[in-house]
């Protein structure tokens, strides 16, 4: 299997619908069954320079992507929102660690991000062992955060923190102690 790595197009927005929308899916996403493709093309269309998605593409279709979205605060801009999501037919090949490996190369040594937060379903196990896996650690809790199967969901605050550029700073709040 070829897979390719590349910032999305357009044409794509056809792919990164059927993933979004597609059971298997949609229920650990904030994605519904009544998104229609012109959404996915309007969110194409307003990317902007906080905005960095990545997509992964397997013989001609796009069957992934991971996305950063950069705080515009000139006090947050270290933070960036982090989501990932994958056709059910390519999960567990692999595809899902390619993109997260990509899009945390970019927000650490090409954005200089000390902050990658997401949210992630309480009973999505699989997800949360794979955030922990590059990094990610538990920051909390949001009860009743998000509709899903007819009630209100829990979900956890994860967050990873760029240790190389945090070396510095954490030395200098260790010698306040």
């Amino acid at each position: 299997m070829n897979i390719i790595i590349r910032p999305p197009k357009m044409s794509d927005a056809s792919d990164l619908h059927e993933i979004r929308s597609s059971e298997g899916s949609r229920e650990n996403t904030l994605g519904l069954i009544t998104n229609k493709v012109m959404r996915t093309e309007k969110i194409l269309a307003n990317l902007n320079e906080n905005d960095h998605l990545l997509v992964a593409e397997v013989d001609g279709k796009v069957v992934g992507s991971a996305g950063l979205k950069v705080n515009q605060s000139p006090r947050m801009n270290h933070v960036a929102s982090f989501g990932i999501g994958l056709h059910p037919d390519y999960q567990d090949k692999g595809i899902g660690s390619m993109l997260i490996r990509e899009i945390l190369d970019l927000a650490d040594n090409w954005l200089m991000l000390i902050r990658v937060e997401l949210d992630v379903f309480e009973d999505n196990e699989r997800a949360i062992h794979l955030y922990k896996k590059y990094g990610f650690v538990v920051e909390g809790k949001k009860k009743y955060a998000t509709k899903r199967f007819g009630k209100y969901d829990t979900e956890i605050l994860m967050a990873r923190y760029n240790e190389k550029l945090l070396g510095g700073m954490k030395n200098e709040e260790n010698n306040g102690e």
